[in-house]
């Protein structure tokens, strides 16, 4: 399984386990829903390193613990996102 495959794969156990829907999940990372359910799916093939660190924000983890070999033990959800500077720039 390759780093991204492994992403994908982590984004949703750590989705199912806080018992979130994609588009809850999105909200809290600062993502548009659509964006999240294309990652979540693995439609995504090159994602912005800020976008992973959105992604491990998100759950109080670090970008490295989402492609880490296990699983990390616990997490939890920050209320929100930092800024993004790339996102925010797009939609302009």
């Amino acid at each position: 399984m390759n780093s991204l495959d492994t992403l994908f794969e982590r984004l949703k156990v750590l989705r199912k386990r806080h018992g979130l829907t994609q588009e809850e999940f999105a909200q809290i990372a600062g993502l548009s829903y659509k964006h999240y359910q294309s990652i979540e799916a693995g439609r995504k093939k090159q994602i912005w390193l800020e976008t992973v660190d959105r992604l491990a924000h998100a759950y109080g983890l670090e970008a490295w613990e989402l492609i880490a070999p296990e699983l990390p033990v616990s997490s939890k959800l920050s209320g929100s996102a930092p800024p993004s500077m790339v996102h925010n720039n797009a939609r302009k």
